[in-house]
């Protein structure tokens, strides 16, 4: 017999998000489950890439990045982060946000080190802890009056002598919430206090409807202490270029590439290229007013149909999730989910799935609907989700 694989893999569960989309393929389902476009990315940003794969280098960049799309993220996050970062030493280019995740928690955490996690939580975070050898700290974000709140009080008897980090997902996925000027503060107080690394993942920063989005690193002595994270998938609607980012200071950024390096080397040269042009023109073109647009849109026309079948919505405040709970509809949400692809033909994510195995109990009972989709989608899931009705 061969020796025992690493537990750090074995005990790592399958994927949900692809289960789900397996599972609604095979059922002809409405796919709302997992949270990528199903319309084509804006045709000044396929251009820039044509022209990236016929007329531009193909060869190896640096592992920190092609310099032109670092500098075109220095300038594009300059409004959110409150200064320019420098380009050359404090913006690093990755496989994705997944891999700049991956990067961020390998540079801080050593084994036995613990990371707050706020749950409802995106899938990865936890597995990627787990990796490193740390240990997960889950604190729940509650509802309130409709709203989902941080409980202060919990987050601060959370912190222990081993914790080195938070991660911070605003707008959030999977609640969309938009973290408020007073809600960092608060965190940001707390990083300070016992010295924390703030793992920023603003993925949807273009993506805030009435609240506006603000990145932490903004807030003062938080610029010494913060990795933002970015990612040109949710930008332009291209989850497939695997183009993300990291914005941290110089030494930690020095350190992230010693790890970075090893992993993929390089992002793939040509789509950082054509990523590059697409975020030089849209800060010209108007085109982030327009996505926006697009998606608050999306978000007000399937918020009443939820609601029309039977479920309770928390609005979101940004991103392309929608919250829905099902508790007048089930007591089963797992069950439910399998059944509303089964029977109905809609496919959604059970939040107890964004949630630790120790800590689903505390999930609410309610499913995450992607919003990010063509009108023609939504209404197409719409006529099927009035068979809850019959």
């Amino acid at each position: 017999m061969p020796r025992p694989l690493a537990p750090r893999v074995t005990d790592l569960a399958p994927n949900a998000f692809s289960a789900m989309t397996v599972l609604a393929q095979q059922h002809g389902a409405v796919n709302l489950g997992q949270g990528f476009p199903d319309f084509p990315a804006p045709e000044f940003v396929l251009q820039a890439a044509r022209d990236a794969f016929t007329t531009g280098w193909q060869q190896y960049a640096s592992p920190r990045g092609w310099p032109r799309l670092q500098h075109a993220i220095a300038m594009t996050l300059e409004p959110n982060l409150g200064y320019l970062p420098d380009a050359v030493e404090e913006v690093t280019v990755t496989i994705g946000a997944t891999q700049a995740l991956h990067a961020a928690l390998q540079t801080i955490v050593s084994a036995g080190d613990e990371v707050i996690i706020l749950e409802p939580r995106f899938d990865s975070y936890s597995p990627q802890v787990r990796l490193c050898d740390g240990v997960p700290v889950p604190i729940a974000l509650e509802v309130v009056d409709g709203r989902w709140v941080l409980d202060f009080d919990k987050l601060r008897a959370a912190i222990t002598a081993r914790t080195c980090a938070i991660i911070l997902n605003t707008p959030h996925n999977p609640t969309g919430k938009v973290f408020t000027q007073a809600e960092l503060e608060e965190i940001a107080a707390l990083a300070l206090e016992f010295d924390l690394w703030v793992i920023a993942d603003e993925v949807y920063d273009r993506l805030s409807f009435e609240a506006p989005h603000i990145s932490i690193a903004s807030l003062p002595l938080m610029r010494e202490r913060t990795v933002t994270i970015g990612s040109a998938g949710k930008i332009f609607s291209v989850t497939g270029w695997r183009i993300g980012w990291t914005v941290a200071p110089s030494g930690f950024s020095a350190a992230l590439r010693a790890a970075h390096q090893w992993v993929p080397f390089c992002a793939t040269v040509p789509v950082q290229e054509a990523v590059a042009v697409a975020l030089e023109l849209a800060q010209t073109n108007g085109y982030y007013a327009s996505l926006n647009a697009q998606f608050k849109t999306a978000r007000d026309y399937f918020v009443p149909v939820l609601e029309r079948v039977g479920f309770k919505v928390l609005e979101p405040q940004g991103g392309y999730f929608i919250i829905a709970s099902c508790d007048a509809l089930t007591r089963d949400v797992l069950e439910f989910s399998r059944f509303l692809v089964t029977e109905i033909g809609v496919a959604a994510m059970p939040v107890p799935l964004f949630h630790d195995p120790e800590t689903r109990h505390l999930a609410l009972p309610a499913l995450r609907f992607a919003f990010c989709k063509r009108m023609e989608t939504l209404q197409a899931a719409a006529t099927r989700l009035e068979r809850l009705i019959r």
